[in-house]
């Protein structure tokens, strides 16, 4: 059962990369306004699409989910600046805080590892 909640819990942190990328390549104009709200290139929205994807799917099948747990974590703690918005929108603090947890969870996953349901190829 544990190696079954184990795949199913990645399963589902993963949809939210791959949804990601999905939104990315088929709308990208919002990123592309949140990236250059920072003084970032708005290209850079397919390189990070690109990298929504392979790590959604590392996350699912593996090898290295351990270390795609971390940077995924990390990514989740990085993104979450365009979120931090104390007065001009609550909801994007949801999404801040949100991410935050998100990224907690990926850090016990990167603990306790993806169990025995992985391709090792």
């Amino acid at each position: 059962m544990s190696d079954f909640l184990n795949l199913l819990g990645r399963s589902l942190i993963a949809l939210l990369f791959i949804g990601g990328a999905v939104q990315k390549l088929t709308d990208p104009a919002p990123v592309k306004q949140m990236l250059q709200s920072v003084h970032m290139p708005a290209f850079a929205v397919w390189p990070l699409a690109l990298f929504n994807l392979i790590a959604g799917l590392a996350l699912v099948f593996g090898p290295g989910v351990k270390t795609w747990a971390i940077v995924l974590a990390l990514y989740c703690m990085m993104t979450s600046y365009f979120h931090w918005q104390l007065r001009a929108d609550p909801w994007q603090m949801t999404i801040f805080v949100k991410n935050w947890a998100i990224a907690g969870g990926l850090l016990i996953l990167a603990a306790q590892g993806p169990g025995n349901w992985v391709w090792r190829g």
